[in-house]
């Protein structure tokens, strides 16, 4: 019997944009809805019920948001908000995506998606044939009937007649009827105010339509109900033609050219080459002139889907040394660790789990029961039983372990007297191959390489007030997720260990970012002291600075108004006080971020004393906020140290970024900053030190760029601010020093005419020609900014000089800023993210360097920017500062030789601050 498949394709589109974050391809188009669609659609007509599957398939998509009932109701779906604007030009790719794979995109113009199915599926019922309807939607379970059926794949299930009656309390038959009554607020269908899914129900059940409801009102009991249906009769009336489906509209293609013949290669392989789908090509084997997921020559079997059902709950140590072994016996493990908190210094370990193939994994409760004293207990292993069967595991030298932002749970692990190695990381991993192309989550991985949508925390522990901690979740539903969890790192650590050597990314992956993952993990562990008294008293100080800020603003604004609010503020300056160049937003209010308002404070006109005030009142406000106040709260009880959490996939070009707090953003050269510095402290007897690079970009650039001038100056150790302003200007002194130190930097950012205007106070033209000067002189430089331009728009990335790729995926935007962003970013990419590999070599090779010196007590805590920060004995300072600046000097060698030497100034102090 043929078995037609409707395939409810606006369902999909949506379901796949909310699914993915925002992609974009090889062309800068945003894609992410497209390929969720399309790695979809691949599962259904491929691999879904392959014993009774459907013979016979179209994708039917609305035409339009006008249709016929538009001409019955004014308002129908009126309140729907449009598509959002990265989804309105995947529409037409999506349509392409369908074409693909041969398979019918049927619409039409004035009805809807769900008329053309009904009249499909009708039209095939009456043939004998068997029907299915891909979708979950409500309007389309009126039609399910003897021999149609509807296949919810988010949830993996039919649905029948039961499953109305269960979610409507009626019939499919009947189920117009409710609807009627109900209304519907998203489609704006008014129906009958106050009556809901149940009323509407109980008043179906007992009158059997919608016109019987109505007959039967003036006999109601008196009451608010009846009065509302005989009031909104005519309403009701309208609801029912508006849910009604249409059950006879013209097919436009006949059901027998719906047949489904399997998925053609060609045009689906042109379709995933133009986007550069590089996952789902490799379903298709060896793509030329293209990179792919699987080169030809690995094999990569499909992974079956993830069974939730089989994974198991480890609560006994039979069944732990079980795993144990089977893990020893093939030499890797994929492992996770469950938490009660993000926190890894301060968080309870509630379990662990692990994996060892696809769909062979399991969790290892530990800490799991309620809170309250009359909470039962699961059985499960004691913490102190299990970990000690771990931890010969975990230090095995002939184990691979991989985890997924391993960091975390190495430090959550050593609190436990755990240590883990060997190792990969698969965030890591990916990062070093798809830097820029989207995040390196696990979600968004697993869906992004395995079509698969991972259990969503918040459904395993609710949200809100009814939120529990994850040591409260039933072992059942610990498992699946927990397990999960491990299973998609291993199928992830799979593709990903074959991509790094195909793609050339196996160098900086072992010689920069894998080993760096230990090193970090042990300097969040280390923290680092912070003077709570000091931080206070900044704070006090702060806050009166900002209350005098606040009276002058006021002032000068002719009364008070609360300056953190973008829209007075923007009226202050704008309407209140009459300020040029106010810029509103699509919501009306005026833009009033930095850029704009250094601006104004830099064309020195009138009002810009008060935009610099309220600049200076935000810093301040910000500073309060982010360091001197959240600074105390981060002192953690334990260890009276503040343990800041670094990033090893936060920025493109593979610079470390860090949080709670965020070192990042300390202000460097104001004394604000240095005060705040100043509160990071050694404990009594030891000292901190700071070892920073000097220039290293610069360095770089001269390196890269091949610019002899530069070059011979780092070597001499001439002053190469001094020496650009000579080449600039004619003569140095501290205005045109200053300008060739501003001009050094911001060329290297590929910055344009009206940037470096704004920057210097100068006209566009004086800056444009400083810029040709600039190249005049150093011509290295400019060829250099051309052939980086050029290599990636040929490539689509950048690479370091260890080998690390950053993708720019908007270089080919059709919107002009965002393409310019993008260039801006691939100039610079290669020099900031050469310099950012050489501080973890640095890092890597640090404590070994201090081990092989016999300097235990000397310990590395923090990275910002291009410096280290140590804590150490007073009296190994001088044995140790000949140690820490050979390793920062020689980071980059064997692998790479340099032609500039790498400048380290070092500095030691009873504080960050004094140090630095």
């Amino acid at each position: 019997m043929p078995h037609l498949y409707l395939v409810d394709g606006s369902g999909y589109i949506f379901r796949a944009y909310h699914r993915l974050p925002p992609l974009t391809n090889r062309h800068g188009e945003p894609v992410g809805a497209v390929y969720g669609y399309t790695a979809m659609l691949w599962r259904l007509a491929d691999e879904v019920h392959a014993a009774d599957g459907p013979s016979h398939m179209a994708v039917i998509l609305d035409k339009s948001s006008r249709t016929f009932r538009n001409d019955m109701y004014a308002e129908y779906k009126a309140h729907r908000p449009p598509p959002p604007e990265d989804l309105v030009p995947q529409f037409p790719m999506i349509r392409d995506a369908t074409r693909a794979f041969s398979l019918p995109c049927i619409e039409e113009e004035g009805l809807e998606a769900d008329d053309l199915i009904a009249s499909y599926a009708k039209a095939a019922l009456a043939q004998g044939w068997q029907v299915t309807i891909v979708s979950s939607d409500k309007d389309l379970m009126q039609l399910i009937e003897p021999g149609l059926d509807m296949y919810d794949t988010m949830n993996n299930r039919r649905l029948g007649p039961e499953a109305v009656v269960e979610k409507f309390g009626v019939a499919p038959d009947k189920l117009g009827e409710v609807l009627a009554l109900m209304g519907d607020a998203v489609d704006n269908v008014p129906g009958v105010p106050g009556v809901g899914p149940k009323t509407a129900a109980r008043l179906i059940q007992e009158h059997g339509s919608v016109e019987g409801v109505i007959a039967a009102a003036p006999g109601m009991k008196p009451g608010k109900l009846r009065d509302n249906l005989i009031a909104h009769a005519d309403a009701a009336r309208m609801s029912r033609e508006l849910v009604r489906l249409v059950c006879d509209a013209p097919l436009e293609q006949p059901l027998e050219e719906l047949e489904l013949k399997g998925i053609p290669d060609a045009p689906l392989r042109a379709f995933l080459e133009h986007h550069g789908f590089r996952t789902l090509l490799a379903r298709l084997g060896q793509v030329a002139d293209a990179p792919v997921a699987v080169p030809a020559g690995v094999p990569m079997e499909e992974d079956p889907p993830c069974d939730h059902d089989g994974y198991e709950t480890v609560v006994d140590e039979a069944a732990l040394d079980r795993w144990i072994a089977i893990a020893r016996h093939q030499g890797w493990v994929a492992i996770d660790t469950e938490t009660s908190g993000t926190d890894s210094m301060a968080c309870t370990l509630v379990g662990v789990s692990m994996a060892v193939h696809p769909n062979l994994a399991a969790y290892v409760p530990l800490a799991h029961g309620g809170t309250d004293l009359l909470a039962e207990t699961p059985v499960q292993l004691s913490p102190e039983v299990a970990l000690a069967r771990l931890r010969p595991l975990m230090a095995d030298p002939g184990v691979l372990k991989i985890g997924h932002n391993l960091k975390f749970d190495m430090t959550v692990l050593a609190r436990h007297g755990v240590e883990v190695a060997p190792y990969d990381d698969t965030i890591v991993m990916s990062f070093d191959l798809d830097a820029g192309l989207h995040g390196h989550g696990m979600d968004e991985l697993a869906a992004t390489h395995l079509s698969h949508s991972c259990i969503a925390f918040k459904d395993v522990v609710g949200t809100g007030k009814s939120q529990r901690g994850f040591h409260e979740i039933d072992l059942r539903s610990a498992t699946r997720y927990a397990a999960e969890d491990a299973d998609v790192t291993y199928r992830l650590w799979k593709r990903f260990r074959a991509r790094l050597p195909a793609e050339g990314s196996t160098r900086v992956y072992e010689m920069v970012d894998r080993p760096l993952v230990a090193v970090v993990a042990r300097m969040e562990r280390r923290g680092v002291r912070v003077d709570r008294d000091r931080l206070a008293v900044l704070s006090a100080d702060f806050t009166g600075q900002i209350a005098g800020l606040e009276t002058v603003i006021h002032q000068m604004a002719g009364g008070p108004f609360t300056i953190g609010s973008p829209k007075q503020l923007g009226d202050v300056l704008f309407e209140r006080l009459g300020l040029k160049g106010g810029r509103k937003g699509k919501s009306g209010v005026y833009s009033t971020d930095v850029t704009e308002l250094e601006r104004i404070a830099r064309e020195k006109g009138e009002g810009h004393e008060i935009v610099a005030r309220v600049l200076e009142w935000r810093q301040l406000s910000k500073l309060k906020n982010t360091y001197t106040d959240a600074l105390q709260q981060e002192i953690n009880a334990e260890t009276g140290r503040v343990h800041t959490s670094y990033s090893l996939t936060g920025a493109q070009t593979g610079r470390l970024s860090s949080t709670e707090p965020n070192l990042q953003n300390i202000p460097i050269r104001t004394e604000t900053g240095r005060q705040i510095r100043n509160a990071f402290v050694a404990d009594p007897g030891n000292v901190i030190l700071s070892a920073d690079y000097s220039q290293i970009e610069l360095r770089l650039a001269a390196h890269i760029a091949d610019v002899p001038q530069l070059r011979d100056a780092f070597a001499n150790g001439d002053d190469i601010h001094a020496l650009t302003a000579q080449e600039l200007f004619g003569h140095v002194d501290r205005d045109t020093r200053s300008r060739a130190k501003t001009i050094n930097f911001a060329i290297l950012y590929g910055i344009s005419r009206w940037g470096l205007a704004g920057r210097l106070d100068v006209s566009a033209d004086e800056a444009q020609a400083m810029i040709d000067t600039y190249f005049d002189r150093f011509p290295g430089i400019n060829r250099y900014i051309a052939e980086t331009l050029a290599g990636v728009r040929e490539r689509g990335h950048t690479t370091t000089l260890f080998g690390r790729k950053c993708w720019f995926p908007r270089l080919k935007s059709k919107v002009q800023h965002e393409r310019q962003g993008a260039e801006r970013a691939a100039i610079n990419a290669p020099i900031q993210g050469t310099s950012a590999d050489i501080i973890k070599r640095a890092m890597i090779r640090m404590e070994p360097a201090l081990a092989q010196a016999e300097l235990p007590e000397v310990r590395m805590l923090l990275q910002v920017h291009d410096e280290l920060v140590f804590e150490l004995p007073e009296r190994d300072v001088e044995r140790a500062r000949p140690v820490i600046e050979r390793v920062m000097a020689s980071a980059a060698e064997p692998a790479v030789r340099l032609t500039v030497p790498l400048g380290v100034e070092i500095g030691t102090g009873p504080s960050w601050g004094e140090a630095h």
